[in-house]
């Protein structure tokens, strides 16, 4: 799929978000951007057909992943991050997509060890087994639920709380999977 057809098909997703001290642009790219540059990292799950999606304490709809820890490959804090907010365990290869490109103005990073002023937040899709309860830690987001649900629920679920965007990269994670 070209860039061209992305944008045309997922508006939400490749509009540029401005944050306080940053500002984001989704991309998808044919190679993962340089290790260095990676901050965090999101997957979304499926279960056969079906997506994995998890509600978080205040009621949001949200995709698991979250940010590296120093020197940890993003392969390994995508694993951490879904046993600890999703209670599941990648059964497949993470097939990473795509990124939200960042650009900071923040005068350093989020934490020390974290690229800055460009970095990226790493999205691919992959299968995943349910086996346990989140494991949430201490200053986690509180994860209140764990659903399995088709694309069409996923994706009005997004909606209902405000967000198109990650209905859009559900979706268009399901239509990678399909022509693969």
């Amino acid at each position: 799929m070209s860039m061209l057809d992305a944008k045309a098909k997922y508006p939400h997703l490749f509009q540029p978000h401005h944050w306080t001290n940053r500002i984001s642009q989704f991309e998808l790219f044919d190679a993962v951007p340089s290790e260095s540059l990676i901050s965090n990292v999101n997957m979304v799950p499926f279960q056969g057909d079906d997506c994995v999606v998890i509600r978080l304490e205040n009621g949001q709809w949200e995709i698991p992943g979250g940010t590296l820890e120093p020197e940890e490959h993003y392969v390994t804090a995508l694993r951490r991050e879904l046993i600890e907010e999703a209670g599941a365990r990648l059964v497949s290869p993470f097939i990473a997509f795509g990124a939200w490109k960042y650009h900071s103005t923040a005068e350093k990073p989020y934490k020390p060890h974290l690229p800055h002023p460009l970095f990226y937040r790493l999205v691919g899709y992959g299968n995943v087994e349910i086996v346990s309860a989140p494991t949430v830690p201490d200053g986690g987001e509180k994860v209140s639920a764990v659903e399995v649900m088709t694309l069409q629920e996923a994706k009005a679920r997004f909606i209902e709380t405000g967000r198109p965007d990650l209905a859009e990269l559900y979706e268009l994670a399901s239509d990678l999977r399909i022509r693969l």
